[in-house]
C-alpha cells in the first residue's frame, strides 16, 4: 500500500477549506483516509495552514509521499525541514 499525504476537498460551493490526510494512493480525493494531519484554509488573508509536525514527520518516516501542494505547506510549517533534518 502506497500512502500519500495529500489535501482533501471539503466546504461549501466556491468556499473550500481542505484537511491534509494520510491517505492510500488509490483512494478516491474525499474517499477514505487514515488519518488527518492538518488543516488548510486558503480563502483566509492570510492563508491559514494548521498542521500537526509530528504526526506528519512520523508519516514521511514511515515512507508516505507528500503530492507537490502539501510539500509546499510542510516547508512553511516546518515540518518538512525537521523531516529532512532528523534523517
Amino acid at each position: 500500500m502506497a500512502v500519500k499525504l495529500r489535501l482533501m476537498r471539503m466546504g461549501k460551493t466556491k468556499q473550500p477549506t481542505y484537511r491534509v490526510v494520510a491517505a492510500d494512493s488509490r483512494s478516491p480525493r474525499n474517499g477514505r483516509f487514515i488519518e488527518i494531519v492538518g488543516t488548510y484554509e486558503p480563502r483566509q488573508d492570510p492563508s491559514k495552514i494548521l498542521i500537526d509536525n509530528d504526526k506528519a514527520v512520523a508519516w514521511l518516516r514511515k515512507g508516505a509521499q507528500p503530492t507537490d501542494r502539501v510539500q509546499k505547506l510542510l516547508v512553511i510549517s516546518g515540518a518538512w525541514d525537521s523531516f529532512k533534518g532528523g534523517t
